[in-house]
C-alpha cells in the first residue's frame, strides 16, 4: 500500500488547549484551519493551575472565581475569533488542576474529542525543565495529538 492509499483521518471534534504562550496561539490558529478543512466542531480549553496561586489565593473562593471568570472571558475571545474565521460550531471548556492530566483524563472523554492540538511549550515555571505538558498529553492521550512547534 503506497502513501496515496492511506486514508486521511477526517476529524469531527477537535480539542485545542490554550494558555497565553506564543505557541498556544500557533496551536489555536492551526486548530482553526484544521476545523475548517474537516468541517469539524472546535472545543477550546484552558486549565486553571493551582500552582500558579499562593496558598491564600488557592483557599479563597473569590480569588479562584475571579481567575476563572477572567479565563472564561479570554476563552470567549478565542471562540469569537474561531467563529469569525469560519468554524461553524465552537465550544469552550474550563477546568482546574494539572493541565496535561486534566485534559487527558477529564476533558477529552467529556467532550468526546477525536483530535487534540497543543503547543509544545508550557507557560509555567519548573515544568519546562521536567518534560512538558505536551509530552505528557502525547504519551497518555486516548486520541491523536498534534503538537505544534
Amino acid at each position: 500500500m503506497d502513501n496515496n492509499d492511506m486514508p486521511h483521518t477526517k476529524f469531527k471534534r477537535i480539542l485545542v488547549g490554550v494558555d497565553d504562550s506564543p505557541d498556544a496561539q500557533l496551536a489555536f490558529r492551526y486548530a482553526i484551519s484544521e476545523a475548517r478543512m474537516s468541517d469539524a466542531d472546535l472545543i477550546i480549553t484552558s486549565v486553571l493551575e493551582h500552582d500558579d496561586m499562593n496558598v491564600y489565593q488557592a483557599l479563597s473562593k473569590d480569588y479562584v472565581h475571579g481567575e476563572r471568570a477572567e479565563l472564561a472571558q479570554h476563552l470567549n475571545q478565542y471562540r469569537d475569533l474561531a467563529l469569525r474565521a469560519g468554524v461553524k460550531k465552537v465550544d469552550t471548556v474550563i477546568d482546574e488542576g494539572d493541565p496535561g492530566e486534566v485534559i487527558v483524563k477529564t476533558i477529552i472523554p467529556a467532550v468526546k474529542a477525536d483530535l487534540l492540538i497543543v503547543g509544545s511549550l508550557s507557560k509555567t515555571g519548573v515544568r519546562k525543565y521536567f518534560g512538558s505538558q505536551a509530552a505528557y498529553m502525547a504519551k497518555y492521550s486516548p486520541i491523536s495529538v498534534m503538537v505544534v512547534r
